[in-house]
């Protein structure tokens, strides 16, 4: 199953040279229907039993844990959150050094996205790009008279959408099927096509542009964001669970911390908006 993470949609996890095929006789996709198509087509998503495969890998290129992806993605939000102090404390109202970093962060991000395999200095270099764009950035709202601590209001608001969409996710009240994925997909597309449509009415027309980003049309722009974000960790949990029980290579679970990451720095923002709308 493909998410529409940024990250995750150009492929889904890969199998290792070290990896043998599914077992063809039991049912299983090959290596090649898992790296290039949804591996549970035909199939019932949600079977008891993991797919059965033949292992043939050593020590040094085991298959990923979910202990792999819990470290992998706390090492990087870590480093999110080490940028985020940095701009904070030093960046604070310094809006062109702020940018910057966040460009930057993009570019690292873009290129992580189309490599092959992921790539830790990479992932961790955008990861405190991104911090310092979202600490400065973050600070200098929390400076503005109306909107002292709303960064602290979208950090938690952040976190319960983590934790609600998780147990969503584990009690099956949400489940990530094919038609799920191309709805979230097509809404995306159209929410960054509306935002972009918006970004140029801004800089050639002044002002909020189409009105997306203040007011009620603002206010309900935000909530389909927070949810398309939320939507979006759904997918990324069930791609994860996939390239586990897939046994995709101890080294995605580094892939699957980027797009985690990338996730929660969406919705992070999208509360962020949100509220100082609310709030103003």
């Amino acid at each position: 199953m493909r998410s529409s993470n940024p990250v995750f949609s150009r492929r889904g996890f890969s199998r290792g040279t070290g990896y043998a095929g599914f077992n063809a006789q039991a049912g299983g996709p090959t290596a090649t229907q898992y790296a290039g198509a949804n591996p549970y087509a035909g199939a019932n998503p949600y079977a008891t039993e993991a797919p059965q495969y033949t292992p043939q890998h050593t020590p040094q290129t085991r298959p990923m844990t979910m202990d792999d992806v819990v470290a992998r993605t706390g090492l990087t939000l870590g480093t999110v959150i080490a940028g985020a102090t940095v701009g904070w404390l030093f960046l604070t109202g310094q809006l062109a050094f702020a940018i910057g970093a966040g460009l930057a962060a993009t570019v690292l991000g873009f290129i992580q996205s189309f490599k092959r395999k992921p790539s830790p200095a990479l992932i961790l270099g955008y990861a405190a790009l991104e911090g310092v764009f979202l600490g400065a950035l973050s600070g200098f709202i929390n400076d503005l008279p109306k909107l002292n601590g709303a960064p602290m209001q979208a950090v938690l608001g952040t976190m319960a959408v983590f934790v609600a969409m998780l147990v969503a996710y584990k009690t099956r009240i949400i489940r990530v099927t094919a038609r799920f994925t191309r709805f979230v997909m097509i809404a995306a597309l159209g929410f960054l096509m509306l935002s972009l449509v918006n970004l140029l009415f801004m800089v050639f027309g002044g002002g909020d542009g189409l009105g997306f980003r203040s007011g009620g049309l603002g206010i309900l722009f935000g909530v389909v964001g927070v949810v398309l974000g939320a939507l979006f960790l759904a997918m990324d949990f069930k791609q994860v669970e996939d390239g586990v029980a897939y046994g995709a290579p101890r080294e995605e679970s580094w892939l699957a911390a980027f797009g985690l990451t990338t996730t929660l720095v969406w919705i992070y923002w999208e509360m962020l908006r949100l509220i100082s709308i609310l709030r103003d």
